[in-house]
């Protein structure tokens, strides 16, 4: 199975906060734990074959909740980064992000710029962070940047200049807790994603699940708009 791993899988991190609830928890534990599990699915994914996974991991929506937990997940993030850097070392991982970061504090900024510079040498799989990320923006700065340069307005042009330009498509997208709904999550990218909505809250959710996910993938035919 793991002979035919997709190259790019895509995932909304759904759950942690209901999860959480459910025992009688604060949301930010939920969030600690998901910290954890998106280590293991990383790695799993560098193990496996797959060569990008992108992970919506803060979108420009979420700055609406409460300002105590929107603080808590730019503290986890950084302690993540600083946390990972052996593991990505380790593993052979990159890090790349997607987003504007601009809006994320000065030292927030600076880890995420030194993790990318320190595993840029990674071959084995690019973990891809969407941070401040929505795609409508996304695609409104690429036709900017497009403008800018004075090219034509056409699909190749948008799509080389993305945040994700030089990277393929997305073969499977990925959300757990059982919402169905893209969120404004890589909608250019997800044109002819395989969509998998599962219903297991993300600190659930493990290899098994997944690898079982790519063997349904493997087992679609997919045929890209032609018969």
């Amino acid at each position: 199975m793991h002979s035919t791993a997709p190259a790019h899988i895509a995932m909304i991190m759904d759950g942690n906060g209901r999860w959480a609830k459910e025992r009688n928890l604060k949301r930010t534990a939920g969030h600690s734990v998901g910290a954890e599990v998106v280590r293991k699915i990383t790695t799993h994914c560098g193990h496996i074959g797959v060569k990008y996974l992108t992970l919506y991991a803060f979108s420009t929506e979420n700055w609406k909740r409460p300002k105590l937990e929107v603080e808590f997940l730019m503290k986890l993030l950084e302690k993540y980064l600083k946390q990972e850097l052996a593991v990505y070392l380790e593993n052979g991982i990159k890090l790349r992000t997607i987003g504007d970061t601009s809006k994320f504090s000065k030292s927030l900024q600076k880890t995420i710029k030194e993790t990318e510079e320190k595993t840029k040498n990674g071959t084995k799989l690019t973990q891809v962070l969407a941070l401040n990320y929505g795609s409508k923006d996304e695609i409104v700065r690429a036709v900017k940047k497009v403008n800018e340069k004075n090219l034509e307005v056409n699909e190749e042009n948008i799509e080389a200049n993305l945040d994700t330009a030089g990277m393929p498509n997305v073969d499977i997208l990925i959300r757990t807790s059982g919402e169905i709904r893209l969120s404004n999550y890589l909608l250019w990218q997800n044109a002819y994603a395989e969509m998998f909505f599962t219903s297991t809250y993300w600190p659930d959710f493990n290899e098994n699940e997944l690898d079982d996910i790519i063997s349904d993938f493997n087992s679609r035919e997919r045929r890209f708009g032609g018969i």
